[in-house]
């Protein structure tokens, strides 16, 4: 189907549920109601934009007359207005083309972010603390909500692994693409010769998983508890509130003790391991849809590197998108924005090339 006639069927469509919505009966039904009024908002942007670039090129058209039509004063001013009509047309596209993406549905979704130290000894895991104050005042900065699920302190300072749920709006949406291994250049404190060393962690950045997404039988777990570790008062070493949970189908174990009461380091291991099980289903889904999508958030390939942090350049390298900027220690302050806006700009552009080729819409024959 075409652009063209697709957007027309949307259309179609988008009248067809406005009718429904004004339906009495349908008004008398809450729940039809609500399905047919969500379906609506999805598309009302797009029809509307739609409507909007058919105006556009009728008035292109009127003008593209004007020009042709003989009348020296009134050709020049139609060419001044063909300008600014193109301009629109073009910048109308291309918000239609975007809003044509298929949608993922765990956009909406809170996530769980999981940094771990990666090669490099006690430099990998300063820079794994590095990188989880990073998030953390990302998340101030979008205004979102920022929990430390669980926390393993390296010895001699820094991160061995920590857990965090940041809830908001469109949390997953900004933050999929983070997910990779991240890599920092830097001269350590003890490297008395000044040469640089590298180091990694990896960060993931998994949909939340809720009751509904995942239902977790209570005969597929086996929980074991133990005393607490590490600083926390007269109750670590004393009571047995700390928590391993081990989902016996998958193998998949997640231990909490931040909480001094078992109650609650249970409930944070089950959201945990939730999620878990819901990047893993999918994993499975999306590795048996498009196995060249492999490079996408959840599909396996955490163990690509995909940015590097050069300190001594005051430098950041996104490899995925060759982009670089000298604003490092504003980066790992928390000011994200740039890096994360041109990696979803990226991905954007390559679904919107595989729409067109889906489509057989060439550069000269789009919308």
């Amino acid at each position: 189907m075409a652009l063209v006639d697709r957007l027309a069927s949307v259309e179609e469509q988008y009248e067809r549920l406005l009718a429904r919505l004004a339906d009495p009966a349908v008004q008398a039904e809450p729940p039809a109601y609500r399905a047919a009024a969500k379906s609506a908002a999805e598309m009302q942007e797009l029809v509307e934009r739609y409507r909007e670039l058919k105006t556009v090129e009728q008035h292109l058209g009127e003008t593209r007359q004007l020009i042709d039509g003989g009348d020296p004063e009134l050709a020049d001013l139609a060419r001044e207005e063909l300008a600014t009509l193109e301009a629109r047309q073009d910048g109308l596209t291309k918000e239609i083309r975007r809003l044509l993406l298929p949608k993922d549905p765990s956009d909406e979704k809170n996530v769980m972010l999981e940094i771990r130290a990666g090669t490099g000894g006690e430099e990998a895991a300063l820079f794994a603390a590095d990188l989880f104050r990073m998030y953390q005042r990302f998340a101030d900065r979008g205004g979102w909500r920022f929990e430390l699920m669980s926390k393993s302190d390296a010895d001699a300072g820094g991160l061995k692994e920590a857990i965090a749920l940041i809830e908001g709006k469109q949390v997953y949406s900004r933050l999929k693409y983070e997910s990779g291994v991240h890599r920092v250049q830097r001269v350590p404190a003890t490297e008395a010769s000044g040469r640089i060393h590298t180091s990694t962690a990896t960060v993931a950045v998994l949909p939340e998983a809720e009751e509904v997404d995942v239902q977790v039988d209570p005969k597929d777990l086996r929980i074991d508890t133990f005393c607490s570790s590490g600083p926390g008062g007269q109750s670590v070493n004393t009571t047995y509130s700390a928590v391993r949970m081990t989902h016996i189908p998958t193998g998949i174990v997640v231990s909490q003790q931040d909480e001094k009461s078992q109650i609650k380091n249970r409930a944070k291991a089950l959201k945990v391991l939730r999620t878990r099980l819901y990047e893993l289903e999918r994993q499975r889904q999306q590795e048996a849809i498009a196995k060249e999508r492999r490079g996408q958030v959840g599909t396996g390939e955490r163990a690509e590197k995909i940015r590097t942090y050069n300190i001594p350049q005051n430098r950041v390298t996104d490899h995925r998108i060759n982009f670089t900027t000298h604003r490092l220690g504003e980066v790992l302050d928390g000011d994200l924005g740039e890096l994360v806006d041109q990696v979803a700009t990226h991905f954007h552009t390559e679904k919107l090339r595989e729409v067109d080729e889906g489509e057989g819409v060439t550069p000269s024959h789009r919308v």
